[in-house]
Order: C-alpha cells, then sequence, then structure tokens
C-alpha cells in the first residue's frame, strides 16, 4: 500500500495544486467523500465546496471551489474545477458568483428553480466556511 497519491487541482484560470497527498476531502454531489492512496477508481461531480488536502508533509491546504469533476485511482486524484482559488483569496469572485445565481433563481421556474436554489445554498454555505 502506498502512503501517498498525487494530487493535482486544476481550473480553466491556472493550476493551484500539484502535489504529493496522504488524502484528500472533496464536496462530491452525492455527498463529501475522502480519497486516500490506492481508492477505487471513481470519477463524480463536485457541488460548491471546500476540497482539503492533506500534504505528504502533514500540512492542510483547502481550496473553495464552485463545481467540476474529480478524477480518482490508487495512485491519483485530479481535480478538474469549474472555478477554484485556494483560501479567501477568491471571495470576491464567489460573491459575484452568487449574485449571478440568486438572480438565476428568481428568474427560474419549476425544476430549474430547484437546481438554482440549490446552488445559491451552496454558494452561501462555501462563502460561510471561509470566514
Amino acid at each position: 500500500m502506498a502512503n501517498t497519491m498525487q494530487f493535482d487541482l486544476v481550473s480553466p484560470e491556472k493550476r493551484l495544486a500539484s502535489l504529493e497527498a496522504t488524502q484528500v476531502q472533496i464536496p462530491a454531489a452525492e455527498g463529501d467523500m475522502t480519497a486516500m492512496p490506492d481508492h477505487a477508481p471513481v470519477i463524480t461531480t463536485l457541488r460548491p465546496g471546500m476540497v482539503k488536502v492533506t500534504g505528504a508533509d502533514g500540512s492542510e491546504t483547502s481550496y473553495a471551489v464552485t463545481g467540476g469533476f474529480a478524477e480518482i485511482n490508487a495512485e491519483a486524484m485530479s481535480v478538474l474545477a469549474e472555478h477554484a482559488s485556494e483560501g479567501a483569496e477568491g471571495k470576491v469572485a464567489l460573491e459575484g458568483f452568487l449574485e449571478d445565481a440568486r438572480g438565476r433563481a428568481a428568474d427560474a421556474s419549476g425544476d430549474t428553480r430547484d437546481v438554482a436554489e440549490k446552488l445559491v445554498a451552496d454558494l452561501e454555505q462555501l462563502l460561510e466556511a471561509m470566514v
């Protein structure tokens, strides 16, 4: 059993991380999950939330993501985020996403409104977690 796995986090703007990790927690669409070395292969979508990485040296780093995908296997995990930022650096951008999401939720109807309101709630929770 390996002690670490390769972790990569990229967004359309830039690569935010590429390091050896002992575990990575992600906000998967089905619920939060933790990936560790020798994890079974999985591809999952992400909801807005925090990606928490424990490095090989024991250091912990958090990244805010607005959504995206994660691919996990025994040796590595790659997160392809719609938008991502380390720590509080992206708070202003996330507040802009939240305002846009609120406007879209107000204009939506039926199932689309339910999905939009869930996105608003997830973004609000993410911003609260960043404080």
